[in-house]
């Protein structure tokens, strides 16, 4: 007897989880809005077949085998609310309203394999265009995942680097951020070095030659103020330089930089794409930790209804081999959802298969009176992100560095933050200059 079923309704496109073949399904899950009368299967299914196999019409090339092996598959339709009875649906939704749904795609691994343009060609696409959809995240099964080498170092390596382990780390961004020469940086380097920072990193904003401030040129006075403030303080500094720049130079931007002495690199990934930190990630000869700053990703993200969530350009970020990923915090000068904060640092710290880890780097207006907020929702396992706050100390940017160092001693050891800086000078100047979370509005510190 012929089949008289919709096709979109078919257990071909639409698969109970434990009927599918997950091992071999990227799963991806989105927030769709539909009018009221769609029917969110056929949408779901639709979503499915324009992403792999089909089109808005059926086409005489795409059979039920290929289907079968390639089409997307419709793993889960949830509304939210959950209605069951529609008397609920009617007197919930007026007509002409919108209903929401939780809707989970899977993808067949083979479609895309090893091809991370593919990938978001496939999973994102043309699909993006539609109102009112926005992937939320995606279950990579191990069979996508084993492709990609993540980050060479991680946590605990940029720790070896380092000899700390007892303590979050301290990160510094060069302030200003651009237009300096390499003297300049040089004894603003120095400073925040000798007073304690364990990290310090260019600006997103100057990257590559410049021409008031050459890639190499910068690097060799950088490492010689780390040398020096080394051989004072007696711990070790990274430098990740900014080698953000075309494509085509980048790879030889990061090889010049470490043979100029660079330990450790930095790109600004959205703006150069995650396939180019992939390749830079999984070259042999870049032994450096990667720091990825992601200035450019809210662009993708922010809005509510649209885009892409941070919490995948977080894991992409890490399997695509980043050591360090930028995370604002939302306690200082953005006003990120807390709880989507958390779930990236788990992006970057959670297990993920046998992948190495990356270093949750919080930054954002870093201040010494947001240390116990960030650390008591993150843990120590992070990189505090500080630029203004220690270059922007009444008593300079090494008392900067100092007030860091000693708010975080303080949390470490349980002492109460403004006991702290009655005891210490520069601690207490900072605390005196922008407050401390919970005791005012620290939101006031920010121009933007």
């Amino acid at each position: 007897m012929e089949e008289k079923m919709n096709r979109l309704y078919s257990n071909v496109l639409n698969k109970l989880y434990e009927g599918a073949d997950v091992e071999n399904l990227i799963v991806a899950t989105y927030l769709v809005g539909a009018e009221k009368d769609e029917d969110p299967i056929l949408k779901a299914a639709s979503i499915a077949i324009e992403q792999t196999t089909g089109s808005w019409v059926d086409v005489p090339g795409e059979t039920d085998e290929i289907r079968e092996r390639y089409a997307g598959k419709t793993i889960g339709v949830y509304e939210v609310p959950d209605f069951e009875l529609k008397m609920d649906l009617d007197q919930t939704v007026p007509d002409g309203g919108m209903r929401f749904y939780i809707m989970r795609i899977g993808f067949p691994v083979d479609n895309v394999d090893d091809n991370l343009p593919l990938f978001f060609a496939t999973v994102t696409g043309n699909i993006t265009a539609m109102p009112y959809l926005k992937l939320l995240d995606v279950d990579f099964p191990k069979n996508f995942v084993k492709k990609f080498k993540g980050p060479k170092f991680g946590i605990k390596g940029v720790r070896d680097l380092l000899g700390v382990y007892d303590r979050p780390l301290l990160n510094n961004m060069i302030k200003p951020c651009t237009g300096y020469t390499p003297e300049v940086g040089a004894k603003l380097f120095f400073e925040a070095a000798v007073g304690g920072v364990d990290i310090i990193k260019d600006d997103e904003l100057i990257g590559g030659d410049r021409v008031f401030n050459k890639l190499e040129d910068r690097v060799k006075m950088n490492m010689a103020a780390a040398a020096k403030a080394d051989a004072i303080k007696g711990e070790k500094t990274l430098y990740t330089v900014n080698i953000t720049d075309e494509v085509s130079r980048l790879k030889d931007n990061a090889l010049r930089a470490i043979a100029a002495g660079a330990n450790g690199i930095m790109v600004d990934v959205f703006g150069i794409g995650l396939s180019a930190l992939r390749d830079l990630a999984e070259d042999p000869r870049i032994n450096v930790p990667i720091l990825a700053h992601c200035c450019f990703g809210g662009a993708q993200s922010v809005a509510k209804y649209q885009g892409v969530s941070s919490v995948v350009l977080t894991k992409l970020t890490r399997m695509c081999g980043a050591d360090i990923i930028l995370i604002e915090a939302p306690w200082g000068k953005f006003d990120n959802v807390e709880n989507k904060y958390i779930s990236r640092v788990i992006a970057c710290s959670g297990k993920l298969y046998d992948m190495n880890t990356s270093v949750p780097f919080m930054g954002g207006g870093v201040i010494e009176g947001l240390i116990p907020i960030i650390l008591d929702k993150t843990g120590n396992d992070c990189l505090l992100g500080v630029g203004a706050a220690i270059h922007g100390h009444p008593q300079g940017p090494r008392k900067g560095a100092v007030a860091f160092r000693q708010a975080i001693d303080a949390y470490m050891n349980g002492q109460d933050l403004e006991e702290a800086g009655r005891e210490h000078e520069e601690l207490g100047i900072a605390l005196a200059k922008w407050g401390v979370y919970g005791k005012g509005n620290v939101k006031e510190n920010y121009l933007i």
